[in-house]
């Protein structure tokens, strides 16, 4: 068998590669991981079921009328629908029905056109198994307008019949 001798330069070599190899320095951590954020809670709702918020925001309070007319629009025989609805399950809770018309005609005319708007409405939430006990109406004609340019939009917005509570609602 043969021997193999290595010179003292050999070894050095060799032992330098392998002090070289092992003195390497340890490769750097993992990067920290990302902190995990918990998505946004859903928005809590603070409306208060039986509030008057609650009946403007989750059922509808307002309804409109055409130039010069009484007559509940068949666009907003659902809005009354849920108006009933949302009485029938509150049934401690009074409204008035506020009429209300557009600036043009005199202020006589317009109370007795808004008075006949709150009065269609009130009709139509009695027609749907509210008591009329519930139901007062009161008119304003022209006198609280939500718009006050003389645009047609304008008036569209004042002709309006608009549910308020009364009594009874939930704080």
């Amino acid at each position: 068998m043969k021997k193999f001798a290595i010179g003292p330069k050999l070894a050095a070599a060799v032992l330098a590669i392998f002090v070289v190899g092992c003195a390497k320095e340890p490769p750097p951590p993992p990067p920290a991981p990302t902190p995990v954020v918990a998505p946004a809670p859903a928005p809590v709702s603070k409306i208060i079921p039986g509030s008057a918020e609650d009946l403007r925001v989750n059922v509808g309070d307002t309804v409109h009328f055409d130039y010069n007319m009484y007559a509940v629009l068949d666009a907003d025989k659902a809005t009354l629908q849920r108006q009933a609805a949302w009485l029938a399950k509150f049934p401690a809770i009074k409204v008035t029905v506020e009429g209300n018309a557009d600036e043009r005609g005199t202020r006589e005319y317009n109370i007795a056109l808004g008075a006949k708007r709150a009065n269609a409405v009130k009709e139509y939430l009695v027609s749907l198994g509210v008591s009329a006990a519930r139901v007062d109406t009161v008119s304003y004609g022209k006198e609280k307008p939500i718009c006050s340019e003389s645009t047609e939009s304008c008036w569209a917005q004042n002709r309006r019949g608009v549910t308020v509570i009364a009594s009874g609602a939930n704080s």
